[in-house]
């Protein structure tokens, strides 16, 4: 078969092999792929590979012999599921694969907004300690995280590591689901309760119309004053102008963002400037472990295919 991937470069920068894939067939391999390249690249391929690739109709209408696109990815809303499942192509995602990576991440910019080690890093190289008059000066705040309420605003493999590691760190875990979740030691909530009772809020869930915009000003003005907000989930869960707002009225105490509406971030973007917000550039999924487990995964999914077993379906 022919295999073409869309956009190596997401996946790796040399880092990491894609030979793995070469097992299956021909593999033609273009670093990123530009919306109008896209119906040339694979008008004669049999599988599709792709991370972000916009694949509709109009640049899948004419790739006959295509059976297979498979995502380098859990989420899939930048396929056309309804038009390939028409069409008799099969879309396989890879889940779980960045689980223990995304928690982790959560974690860290949870811990950077409580513990300010990269300020007091800073202050150290600076050479703010040589000239403190003290063994221990307090230039930043500092919290700790035993006690607190965490919310987790869905419940699937990330939103129950997260849980696993808030509990660890002796903190109230809060959760809001769409459907029924049970974990020892977590309450389940409605999403209003869970923004009024929370210290720290922390998004899990996938984009779709009902997750789409629905951190608004309505939803952080509900959050406790002084709240921390997080968000690796998908950028347009969060209206970001109505975060900008909550943020620079100090009614949110600070958030942590990997994820934004428009990426790569955009030249005039209003977040680069905000205060009180760490921003990463979603890259909470890509540690190298994270990285060649998604790649095996892949493989295994490219596999099952072949073998008239396809799994991680989700057209």
């Amino acid at each position: 078969m022919k295999i073409v991937i869309l956009d190596a470069q997401t996946i790796t920068n040399g880092d990491i092999s894609l030979k793995p894939l070469s097992a299956f067939g021909e593999v033609v391999t273009y670093n990123l792929t530009k919306y109008e390249e896209i119906e040339d690249r694979i008008i004669d391929a049999d599988a599709v590979i792709c991370n972000k690739t916009l694949l509709n109709k109009d640049n899948l209408k004419n790739a006959k012999k295509l059976k297979y696109i498979g995502l380098f990815a859990t989420g899939y809303n930048n396929i056309d599921i309804e038009y390939c499942r028409e069409n008799g192509i099969t879309v396989c995602n890879a889940g779980s694969y960045s689980t223990d990576a995304v928690a982790q991440h959560t974690f860290a910019l949870i811990l950077e907004h409580y513990s300010n080690v990269g300020k007091y890093n800073n202050f150290c190289h600076n050479g703010g300690w040589q000239t403190a008059e003290t063994f221990s000066p307090f230039v930043f705040p500092l919290n700790e995280l035993s006690g607190k309420t965490i919310g987790i605003v869905g419940f699937g493999a990330i939103g129950q590591a997260v849980a696993k590691i808030a509990q660890a760190f002796s903190m109230n875990v809060l959760a809001y689901n769409r459907s029924k979740k049970h974990m020892d030691n977590v309450t389940f909530v409605d999403f209003e309760t869970l923004l009024k009772s929370s210290d720290i809020v922390t998004v899990h869930c996938p984009l779709n119309k009902d997750s789409n915009a629905m951190f608004d000003k309505a939803a952080f003005d509900m959050m406790k004053q002084g709240a921390f907000f997080v968000n690796t989930a998908r950028g347009a869960v969060m209206v970001e102008e109505d975060l900008i707002n909550a943020l620079e009225s100090d009614h949110l105490g600070g958030a942590g963002v990997d994820v934004l509406s428009i990426e790569p971030m955009s030249k005039d973007c209003k977040l680069k400037n905000t205060k009180n917000l760490l921003i990463t550039p979603h890259i909470a999924w890509a540690p190298i472990e994270t990285r060649e487990r998604l790649i095996n995964i892949v493989c295994e999914n490219i596999e099952s295919f072949i073998n008239g077993t396809p799994k991680n379906v989700v057209s």
